[in-house]
């Protein structure tokens, strides 16, 4: 019997004697560390001092990589961990590979299709429209409690997500996750579709996701340890979860403009839903090559027919700056302040909610990629 001896290169051939052909394929292995200082003048009535960790995205190594099969068909995969720099905790719950797990198949003419734990279209798109996931401000921008989940609180499991190719600017997705349960096909699944248009300097994107008793097990498309829970937000025992959103963003010159609009429901096992309304609109502006500065400013409506919960309306400003010492190191300084009428304040990625209605919080750090 012939011995068949292979050979991988990272971003090189891959050699295996007895193979006729030889393939084309890369590994890539990268990260980010990110860590730095938050201060927050009340969290439950004291003030807080505390190193944080992930501030303006989550720290995180991971390997990727794509073999050429031929006719510009790959076949691709990612792996990626996310971990707490401050202490060297595995993050999302404990899971090795917690941010992402998927591998798949691309084709140039039909798109991709990929399986495993992965992002849902609302995560995949609204997030270039946002004061976060433009680059210019930290997590504490994002929505309270993130009821749109564009903080990524879950990823979803048991995932097939379909992505088209680009034709004239326009890219679109739809991902399924399954439960895994026997007899329980309804019980804890998702999906979810949208849509990316890019003309030039205009940006539109558009999605939509449902997800049926997420956090009911561990083993569903949404994991009982990777959902909303009371340690975080108000809410718990969902039975139905809904998020609808949409946006442009139109940059002229070195400024980039923002607007997002995200709708929330929650349909409670306990009864009643809570709803969430979050308008937003922000601004990225490089004032030199190495100095980039950031405005938002979100308005959150929060509707309750649960005992559990009340009307409320929240409005939160956040402002800050980066300068970038290399392309792969930037320092970071953020200030974020929060009013709510009919509820405590409590920005999100803070700890602790406020003993009243307003919060502050200010954040520094450095974030470093490889």
């Amino acid at each position: 019997m012939k011995t068949k001896i292979c050979k991988v290169t990272v971003g090189c051939t891959i050699a295996c004697s007895g193979v006729h052909a030889h393939a084309q394929s890369s590994v890539t292995l990268y990260g980010l560390v990110d860590a730095g200082f938050t201060f927050t003048n009340n969290q439950r009535g004291e003030k807080a001092y505390q190193a944080t960790a992930s501030n303006y995205a989550g720290s995180r190594w991971g390997i990727q990589g794509a073999e050429d099969i031929g006719g510009g068909r790959k076949v691709l995969f990612k792996l990626e961990n996310g971990f707490n720099p401050e202490n060297g905790a595995l993050a999302q719950g404990g899971r090795l590979f917690g941010r992402s797990a998927w591998v798949g198949i691309s084709d140039p003419s039909y798109g991709s299709v990929t399986f495993g734990r992965q992002y849902n279209s609302v995560q995949d798109f609204l997030p270039y429209l946002q004061a976060n996931g433009v680059g210019t401000l930290s997590g504490y921008g994002n929505a309270i409690y993130d009821t749109d989940a564009i903080n990524n609180t879950y990823r979803s499991q048991n995932s097939v997500k379909y992505t088209s190719p680009t034709i004239g600017g326009l890219t679109g997705s739809a991902l399924y996750g399954f439960s895994n349960a026997a007899g329980g096909f309804a019980s804890n699944r998702t999906w979810s579709v949208g849509a990316d248009y890019v003309n030039g300097p205009l940006r539109l994107d558009a999605a939509y996701a449902l997800l049926d008793n997420p956090g009911s097990s561990l083993g569903g498309a949404i994991g009982s340890d990777n959902y909303f829970s009371l340690a975080s937000s108000i809410i718990s025992n969902v039975k139905r979860n809904r998020v609808a959103g949409g946006g442009a963003a139109y940059t002229f010159g070195t400024a980039t403009l923002g607007l997002l609009y995200t709708n929330s429901t929650f349909d409670l096992q306990t009864g009643g839903s809570l709803h969430f309304g979050n308008y937003e609109v922000n601004l990225k502006y490089m004032l030199t090559p190495a100095v980039q500065l950031g405005l938002g400013y979100m308005y959150t409506t929060q509707r309750s027919t649960s005992a559990t919960a009340t009307n409320a309306h929240y409005h939160q400003i956040g402002a800050g700056t980066n300068y970038f010492l290399s392309k792969r190191t930037d320092v970071y300084l953020n200030a974020f302040y929060q009013r709510a009428s009919g509820a405590n304040a409590w920005i999100e990625q803070d700890a602790a909610p406020s003993s009243n209605n307003h919060q502050i919080v200010g954040v520094a750090g450095i974030r470093h990629r490889f």
